[in-house]
């Protein structure tokens, strides 16, 4: 799954891995696992430009398990190389589309600390960094082969069309 960070990829893939069988993997903190520090840290020691190189890495790492899985990835993941790709060609990819609006109301204030690039911002500083950066990336996430757009949807009902999607693809 891909779509922009706090759009519900981590709680819709938890969700729906449970109920198909299948593990659930986190990009992001299959990252922090293998690095030993949190995406912030990397992001404020190492640079993004680090990150994305471990984020491809993990992702390769991913893609050559050709086991079924449910995978929610970072919100910049798709955007980076030929990820979009790389995902389309290994499996089933859905992105998840709520507005910068919703994906606000989403986060929590600690959510926002962990977030290197939302940290420090207003209310309306983060709704507006977050419709340049959602544009920004747009022409990748649209490269997914399903979109799902959920600014109406309960998460239950999200995690049912998710679920709906991998099941026809027999995940």
């Amino acid at each position: 799954m891909v779509g922009y960070m706090g759009c519900g990829k981590s709680t819709t893939g938890r969700r729906v891995a449970r109920r198909l069988g299948v593990a659930y993997v986190d990009t992001d903190a299959m990252i922090e696992q293998r690095e030993g520090a949190s995406v912030t840290d990397i992001f404020h020691y190492e640079g993004e430009e680090y990150f994305r190189e471990v984020e491809r890495e993990v992702l390769a790492e991913i893609i050559e398990k050709e086991d079924d899985m449910i995978i929610s990835t970072g919100g910049g993941l798709p955007t980076w190389s030929d990820n979009m790709e790389q995902m389309n060609r290994a499996g089933v990819t859905v992105w998840i589309d709520r507005s910068a609006e919703q994906t606000a109301k989403r986060l929590s204030p600690y959510g926002r600390q962990k977030r290197p690039k939302l940290r420090g911002l207003s209310d309306e500083e983060l709704v507006e960094f977050m419709q340049r950066n959602m544009a920004e990336r747009r022409a990748f996430y649209s490269q997914a082969q399903h979109h799902i757009e959920v600014d109406t949807l309960s998460d239950y009902e999200l995690s049912d069309r998710v679920g709906e999607i991998f099941n026809e693809a027999k995940i």
